[in-house]
């Protein structure tokens, strides 16, 4: 379905008050994200109805507006609409609130989705170059540890090992403190020397900085202590700002925040940073250890739910942590090829069941993102929440083949969005059978959702009837596409 992104964006600015209401836009691979200047000032109804618009997220921190795999045409278009000279991320955002628990933990999740969701593409790219040289490596096109094989792990694991340094790097946009002294301090957590000391440090040897002792970390493949670092930077940054002289600013401010934020980092920030890392993982996989597959079906069962709300970005650092430290995932990962490609499949049955030729383009479109490549909210947005029912259909379906993944013992070795592209990533080289169960847990996730959305049926949504005049006067709005009366299809 052909979109036309500068009607679409127009219509978007219009509806959350105006380029002057946006204090920032951001994007990651289906969401615009607003932080606008007055929350009120937006038209929710209007924004909804927009045609391209698949769903809107609205938190104490940002508007978020599902588009879709095409959400980076949509960017560049709102850009364009935007003052001259506009940065998307330097702009500051609304003053704060009143700090409360709530707004505590909407904080973190906000710090953890934002850093985050930049670096999805390096971490899919790098995955992705792993489950090649995988592949390569299992059907015997090299030999073991052929020199292509080692580059092309290498070209995959630099995303994973370097980690660190892109947290700091888009924490350092997030938080509105220098990126070059962020890169910085992060590149000493993995430079080789200091990765030497910590591991002479693990073996026993005493290491100290200044007469204090400093704990044994290993911090390539992490996430938490790099943004926990660069959040403290922003302060210790406008510190320093005010207590140096204006004559000495360009070489004795960077010095200063050098001197005191990487000690911080290596004896206080980056190790509790790793203690809260796996700690969360230690609940996650205790968790797992006791309910066994009950927990991947019911983890199967909530992700559409975690997917609405972002809370999924928060498993993120526990996956990464996961595969570096055991090489595989067996939880979340699981789950969500079952979640994923029932919300395909459920879309499928929308696109078999629908008399709206819109409506069905939009989810054979989505069915396919969900179940080829594992990008599940055009399905999510565009066709189950929408319609309601399919949603409850995926969720029965999730349930189900998150269990079968789970009695299976199916397991990722990479964390690429699960999807039939992707399912590489499940198979095992020591259990030739992991191939029969991750191909059984996608056909019956698409099996499922398909009859079971037919039987539970939905509303469908008819073509609104009007008139060139009407149409005409629409157009620039871009948000008539669907009627609001429904009827049900039997």
């Amino acid at each position: 379905m052909s979109k036309n992104f500068a009607a679409m964006s127009q219509s978007i600015v219009d509806a959350i008050g105006g380029a002057e209401n946006v204090a920032a836009v951001t994007h990651c691979m289906t969401r615009l994200r607003f932080v606008l200047n007055d929350e009120s000032a937006v038209d929710a109804a209007t924004l909804k109805a927009i045609t391209g618009v698949m769903g809107v997220v609205r938190n104490e921190k940002q508007c978020q507006v599902i588009i879709g795999n095409n959400v980076s045409q949509a960017y560049a278009e709102v850009l364009k609409l935007l003052p001259e000279g506009f940065a998307a991320s330097d702009h500051d955002a609304p003053a704060k609130n009143k700090i409360t628990l709530k707004r505590i933990g909407s904080g973190i999740l906000d710090a953890l989705i934002g850093t985050m969701s930049p670096l999805i593409p390096a971490i899919i790219g790098g995955s992705m170059v792993k489950l090649l040289a995988m592949i390569l490596d299992m059907t015997g096109v090299f030999e073991k540890g052929a020199s292509t094989l080692v580059i092309l792990n290498t070209i995959g694991d630099g995303a994973f090992f370097f980690l660190p340094v892109m947290v700091a790097a888009s924490a350092a946009v997030k938080f509105k403190t220098n990126m070059s002294l962020a890169i910085a301090i992060a590149g000493i957590l993995v430079h080789p020397a200091f990765i030497d000391l910590m591991a002479k440090a693990a073996q026993g040897q005493k290491v100290e900085f200044i007469g204090i002792s400093v704990t044994a970390v290993k911090y390539t493949y992490t996430v938490i202590p790099a943004l926990c670092m660069t959040w403290l930077l922003s302060y210790i940054e406008k510190w320093v700002d005010r207590i140096t002289p204006v004559v000495t600013k360009n070489f004795l401010k960077p010095m200063l925040i050098m001197l005191i934020a990487a000690p911080i980092a290596i004896m206080l920030i980056g190790p509790l940073g790793i203690w809260i890392g796996t700690g969360i993982s230690a609940v996650v996989y205790t968790v797992h250890s006791y309910l066994g597959w009950l927990s991947v079906a019911i983890m199967g069962a909530a992700w559409p739910l975690l997917v609405m709300t972002g809370m999924h970005r928060v498993f993120t650092p526990t996956i990464i942590q996961t595969i570096a430290e055991t090489g595989k995932e067996g939880m979340v990962m699981p789950s969500e090829i079952g979640a994923n490609l029932s919300l395909g499949g459920s879309s499928l049955a929308v696109a078999w069941r629908t008399k709206n030729p819109e409506l069905r383009q939009t989810a054979l479109a989505a069915a396919a993102s969900a179940i080829v490549a594992g990008i599940s909210e055009p399905a999510l947005y565009g066709v189950a929440l929408r319609l309601k029912r399919p949603l409850i259909a995926c969720l029965i379906s999730g349930f189900i083949c998150g269990g079968v993944a789970g009695l299976g013992g199916l397991a990722s070795h990479s964390m690429a969005s699960p999807g039939l592209f992707t399912s590489v990533q499940f198979f095992d080289p020591s259990n030739p059978m992991s191939i029969v169960w991750v191909v059984g847990v996608m056909i019956l996730a698409v099996v499922i959702s398909f009859f079971t959305t037919l039987l539970l049926g939905f509303e469908d949504i008819p073509v609104e009837t009007v008139t060139p005049k009407e149409t005409k006067t629409a157009e620039p709005a871009a948000s008539a596409s669907f009627a609001v009366s429904q009827s049900a299809v039997k």
